[in-house]
């Protein structure tokens, strides 16, 4: 299988980006093919331009950045997804990723305020990282909120199979070693439960296993 890995933080040695080493490198001890874009160091451009309000479907070409996006992104079986919550959102560098990538016309569709997934076919997988206790985002409603507007209303609108939601809370630096340690075999357990060999050819015999949402910490 082929496997898009997308990961956004400034810092190239936090627990975020390690954990997306660790997943890639996983990935690839399964026999998979990976590529990663890690989007600060890749320099991608965030802000949408104005032309880019026009759906691809008119004939609005994409610019270069994203067309290599998209091209990754029609290449993978399989995408993962990996930021950490800042005010319980994406860093604005994902956000500007999905709102120039995820276009209109490649994506989705939308008619009449109905939304139609392209996507279709592609599996996903997020992980996210909050310095919130998990049971706080679920008290005050915040988790909610993370499920509908973005594993809902973003990947599962566009068309992917969400295979799991694996959330790190109590993240804080700086991470005591056996919270890293402990967190990267959590992603490697990860790519194990989805990608093993044994479950890939579930999958190719039309076996679905449960979508599952889990947290670690």
């Amino acid at each position: 299988m082929q496997h898009l890995i997308v990961v956004a933080h400034p810092l190239q040695d936090s627990i975020t980006m390690k954990l997306a080493r660790a997943y890639a490198l996983e990935l690839q001890q399964l026999g998979h093919s990976q590529r990663t874009h890690d989007l600060y160091r890749m320099g991608f451009n965030p802000i949408m331009g104005a032309d880019e309000l026009e759906p691809l479907s008119i004939g609005h070409a994409a610019d270069a950045d994203v067309a290599q996006a998209q091209h990754d992104l029609c290449s993978a079986d399989a995408v993962t997804v990996i930021y950490p919550l800042w005010w319980a959102t994406m860093p604005a560098m994902m956000k500007g990723y999905i709102d120039r990538v995820f276009a209109r016309g490649f994506a989705y569709e939308a008619r009449s305020g109905v939304t139609k997934g392209l996507m279709g076919g592609k599996r996903c997988v997020l992980i996210t990282l909050s310095g919130s206790p998990f049971s706080l985002l679920i008290d005050n409603g915040e988790w909610k909120a993370i499920d509908s507007l973005q594993d809902a209303h973003i990947f599962r609108s566009s068309g992917f199979k969400l295979l799991e939601h694996l959330h790190f809370d109590k993240v804080e630096a700086p991470t005591a070693d056996e919270v890293v340690e402990h967190s990267l075999a959590s992603v490697r357990s990860c790519a194990q439960r989805h990608f093993a060999p044994s479950v890939v050819d579930l999958w190719a015999a039309g076996n679905e296993l449960a979508v599952v949402s889990r947290r670690e910490r």
